[in-house]
């Protein structure tokens, strides 16, 4: 399927000089949105990922249909102060600031196979603390998957060593 049909561009989006990928067309349209899902769940699935990691908040809208295809849990990576329990947690820069993330301390066990799902690879800030709090508690990540990658921003780079899947790439 030709995703790209459903993924809207916006010019200067959040701030000008930005060219932003609305994904809302692709999830609203049935068989764009399951399509997309199964291919990733796929992925997984060749993988055999025991479990889905999907940082807040577009990882939570793939990662948990793929989580439910592939019949394994579902553990959500989010920002400060959502988490009730005892949570671990890592600091990195963004591209415009800087971003913390959380993970439940209890949620990985060690040795488990974690395939992370996000909408978007940018510059591979958010997946590299996702995968470095994932590790820390003992997880393989045998795997990323992505909806969109924005090329130019060579998230890649950071992410080496890594299996990588996009299925739309600008």
């Amino acid at each position: 399927m030709d995703y790209k049909k459903y993924i809207a561009s916006v010019k200067d989006f959040p701030i000008e000089g930005i060219l932003f990928r609305d994904i809302t067309p692709l999830m609203a349209d049935k068989d764009a949105f399951r399509a997309s899902c199964e291919e990733l769940s796929n992925y997984g699935r060749k993988l055999k990922a025991d479990v889905v990691v999907g940082p807040e908040s577009r990882g939570f809208i793939f990662g948990c249909p793929i989580a439910f295809d592939l019949q394994i849990g579902f553990i959500p990576i989010r920002k400060p102060d959502k988490l009730p329990r005892e949570n671990i947690s890592i600091s990195y820069d963004l591209e415009y600031g800087h971003n913390t993330l959380c993970i439940h301390s209890d949620s990985i066990k060690k040795g488990q196979r974690v395939l992370i799902i996000d909408d978007l690879l940018a510059t591979g800030g958010t997946i590299k603390a996702t995968i470095e709090l994932v590790e820390k508690l003992g997880g393989i990540v045998v795997g990323l998957g992505f909806l969109i990658e924005l090329c130019d921003l060579k998230g890649r780079d950071l992410l080496k060593g890594y299996d990588i899947k996009s299925l739309v790439k600008y």
